[in-house]
């Protein structure tokens, strides 16, 4: 773990009514939380950023103007959380704002898909969400605070070569639902944040991938738009401080919740016609996770002595 002392909030930043207070944000040391990490310290907050690579971890933080912790953790580690959120009770404070960011995603088909790989997206992505919250319940139990569990667009509707990342995607909008209805009597709000096309790595390769290359080209013009990762904490920033039940980035995603119903028999009919258009000579790639955080955790991961992917027949 590592204190920064900073020097406060910029001068001229806007009043917030998250000054002064704690924020926790896993997978902090890049992409979207390294952003929001940023936004929420502009406002005032003490932020404690949480995440895999250390060395990168620390750069973000030493980059934010007020006071900030970074503690290395993987988010599967139930007791290295808990560890970071007695640390960062004794260091900054107990957090008022948990946000369960950290995720991973990998792209290929199923079949292909080395069952280490398919299990470690679950891991990160689902059973790291609650870990995060079990982690930090007792702190947001005492400030009456605020969860926010980031998930996807993934939940309204699952692409195929996604399977681990929608079924997990799916799996926190699930698990964010039912503890909202535990733990609203205790005075902790949750929220879940629902993400479209970001500007992070992890979105880099998916051109890649006929399948999703081609969902994305059926889909209407305006919903194709990629933002920026600064935009998306914008939007995250604003849900935080209102306590919202739902943050949608970007804001059009809530016109999509009524229909929910139909884009899954949208999105099969797509992905059968696209994949009829490929040639069954052409060899079917092996599943990769996709961009520099997914790549560092899973190598991290193996590294640790962890089972290494089945050959496939």
């Amino acid at each position: 773990m590592r204190v920064i002392p900073g020097a406060g909030p910029r001068p001229g930043a806007p009043e917030s009514p998250l000054r002064g207070r704690v924020a926790v944000v896993t997978g902090a040391a890049r992409g979207v939380g390294e952003a929001l990490a940023r936004r929420l310290s502009d406002a005032g907050m003490l932020v404690a950023l949480v995440g895999r690579e250390e060395e990168t971890l620390r750069r973000a933080a030493d980059s934010l103007p007020g006071r900030t912790v970074c503690v290395e953790a993987d988010v599967t580690d139930y007791a290295a959380l808990e560890r970071a959120a007695h640390r960062i009770g004794d260091t900054l404070g107990r957090a008022s704002v948990v946000v369960a960011n950290a995720g991973i995603a990998a792209a290929g088909p199923f079949a292909h898909t080395p069952a280490d790989l398919w299990q470690r997206v679950i891991d990160v992505n689902l059973t790291g969400s609650a870990n995060t919250a079990r982690a930090f319940l007792p702190h947001l139990a005492r400030t009456r605070g605020y969860f926010l569990q980031i998930a996807s667009t993934a939940a309204f509707g699952s692409a195929p070569m996604m399977s681990a990342y929608c079924a997990s995607k799916a799996g926190v909008e699930s698990f964010a639902q039912a503890l909202r209805g535990e733990v609203e009597p205790d005075g902790i709000s949750v929220g879940i944040a629902y993400l479209h096309w970001t500007d992070t790595d992890m979105v880099t390769g998916i051109d890649d991938h006929p399948v999703l290359r081609a969902l994305r080209r059926n889909q209407p013009r305006f919903t194709r738009e990629v933002h920026s990762a600064a935009q998306v904490a914008d939007w995250l920033a604003l849900g935080i401080a209102r306590r919202a039940r739902h943050v949608y980035a970007p804001p059009w995603l809530r016109w999509g919740q009524p229909l929910r119903p139909v884009f899954p028999a949208v999105v099969s009919r797509l992905a059968r016609r696209e994949l009829r258009r490929q040639s069954p000579t052409l060899p079917i790639a092996d599943a990769d996770v996709l961009g520099a955080g997914g790549r560092a955790d899973l190598e991290a991961y193996r590294s640790a002595g962890r089972p290494t992917p089945p050959e496939h027949p």
